[in-house]
C-alpha cells in the first residue's frame, strides 16, 4: 500500500509539473497562437463534463448509502446515545440537503453559462440584498445546531454522583492494556498516583488509604444493564483516548489529571449478539473470514476462528507502535450475573496480604 501511495504521488506531482508547464508556455505565447485556446467547441464539451460529473456524484452517493449500510453502527446500546444519534443525523441531513444544492447548482451553471463565442460578461458591483440572504441563512441554521448541540452536549456530560445509585469505575490506561478499576462496598474508589507504582499495585493506588482496600482491578470490564456507569480516567504515561463506539462514548485520557465520562448502558451483550442488525452483520464477516482461511489454509496457515461479536473498549488516539491491539472486552449483564461477578473479584487488600504473606 505504501509503494502504491508513493507512486500515485510521484504521477500527481508530474502531472502538475506538466500542467504547470503549459501554463508558462501559453503565457509567453506572443504571436496569435490559438490551437491550445478553448473554443465553443471545447466548452460545450466541458460543460456537458460537469453536468455528467454531478449526476454520477448523486447516483454514487445513493449506491453508497444502499449498499454499505451495514457498515452503520446499529442503534445505541447506552441512554444518551438516542439523543446523541438524533442530533447526528439533524447535522447530516442538513449538510446532505445543502450539498445537493449547492453541487447540483455549481454544474448547472458551469453548463448552462458555458463559453460562447459572442458572450460578454455582464459585471454587477454589489448585490445587498442577495449577499443578506446567503449570509444571514446560515447563520441561524448554524446557531441553532450549534444551540441545540450544546444543550445535549450538556445533558450528556451532566454527571452526578448522588444521582441514583451509579457505579464507580476507574479506566486505567497504559501502553498498551486498559485495567478497570471498580470501587468497593463503599462506592468510593481510593486516592492512586503513578509514583506509588510497585510490585502488584500496577495502578499505583496508595495502600494508605482505607477507600482503596476493597477496590477491584480487573483485566475485563463487566457493566450492569440500565445501572449508570460514571468512569474515572487515568494515564499512566501517553495520550489515549477511551473510545465505545456502540455506547456513543468517547473521552481522552489525559497524562496526569482525571477525565470523566458516564452513561447508562440499556442492551447487554447477549441482547445485542441476537439483534436483526448484528446477526447479518455478524454473518457477513464470518462469510468473508471464510473465503480468507480458505487462502489461509492453502498457504499453510492456519484458518481463522469464526467472529462472535462483542463490546470493547478502545484506544481511539495514536499512542504507539501497538496502539491498533490496545483493547478491552466489555460485558453487559443483568445486575444479578454482574452480582456474582463482581463477588468472585478480588480486592486490592485481598491482593496486597498475599504479596506480604509470600
Amino acid at each position: 500500500m505504501t509503494v502504491f501511495l508513493t507512486i500515485v504521488v510521484i504521477a500527481l506531482f508530474g502531472i502538475t509539473l506538466w500542467q504547470m508547464s503549459k501554463i508558462l508556455k501559453l503565457s509567453q505565447l506572443k504571436d496569435a497562437d490559438n490551437s491550445q485556446v478553448a473554443n465553443d467547441k471545447d466548452n460545450n464539451l466541458q460543460g456537458k463534463l460537469m453536468l455528467g460529473f454531478v449526476i454520477f456524484l448523486y447516483l454514487l452517493t445513493i449506491y453508497c448509502f444502499v449498499q454499505y449500510n451495514s457498515y452503520f453502527l446499529p442503534e445505541s446500546a447506552s441512554e444518551h446515545g438516542v439523543d446523541y444519534d438524533r442530533l447526528m443525523l439533524i447535522s447530516m441531513v442538513l449538510i446532505m440537503i445543502v450539498q445537493i444544492l449547492t453541487q447540483g447548482l455549481l454544474h448547472f451553471f458551469a453548463y448552462k453559462y458555458r463559453g460562447k463565442k459572442e458572450n460578454r460578461a455582464l459585471y454587477f458591483a454589489d448585490n445587498d440584498k442577495l449577499e443578506f440572504i446567503w449570509t444571514i441563512i446560515p447563520v441561524i441554521v448554524l446557531a441553532g445546531l450549534i444551540i441545540y448541540g450544546l444543550f445535549t452536549w450538556t445533558d450528556i456530560m451532566n454527571i452526578d454522583e448522588k444521582e441514583g445509585d451509579p457505579l464507580i469505575i476507574e479506566l486505567y490506561a497504559y501502553q498498551f492494556d486498559w485495567r478497570a478499576r471498580y470501587s468497593g462496598e463503599d462506592n468510593v474508589l481510593g486516592k492512586a498516583n503513578v509514583r506509588y507504582i510497585e510490585g502488584i499495585n500496577t495502578l499505583g493506588v496508595d495502600v494508605s488509604d482505607s477507600y482503596g482496600k476493597d477496590d477491584k482491578i480487573t483485566t475485563e470490564l463487566h457493566l450492569p444493564v440500565n445501572r449508570k456507569v460514571i468512569f474515572k480516567m487515568r494515564s499512566q504515561d501517553v495520550l489515549h483516548s477511551a473510545y465505545m463506539p456502540f455506547f456513543r462514548a468517547q473521552m481522552n485520557v489525559v497524562p496526569g489529571m482525571i477525565t470523566e465520562f458516564a452513561y447508562t448502558p440499556t442492551l447487554t451483550s447477549e441482547e445485542m449478539r441476537s439483534s436483526d442488525f448484528m446477526v447479518e452483520k455478524v454473518a457477513t464477516i464470518n462469510k468473508i473470514r471464510k473465503e480468507k482461511s480458505k487462502k489461509l489454509v492453502a498457504a499453510g496457515d492456519e484458518a481463522l476462528e469464526e467472529y462472535s461479536f462483542d463490546y470493547y473498549l478502545l484506544c481511539n488516539k495514536i499512542c504507539g507502535t501497538s496502539h491498533y491491539n490496545m483493547q478491552m472486552k466489555i460485558i453487559v449483564e443483568s445486575e444479578e450475573d454482574y452480582e456474582a461477578w463482581i463477588k468472585e473479584q478480588q480486592t486490592f487488600g485481598d491482593q496486597l496480604s498475599a504479596q506480604a504473606s509470600n
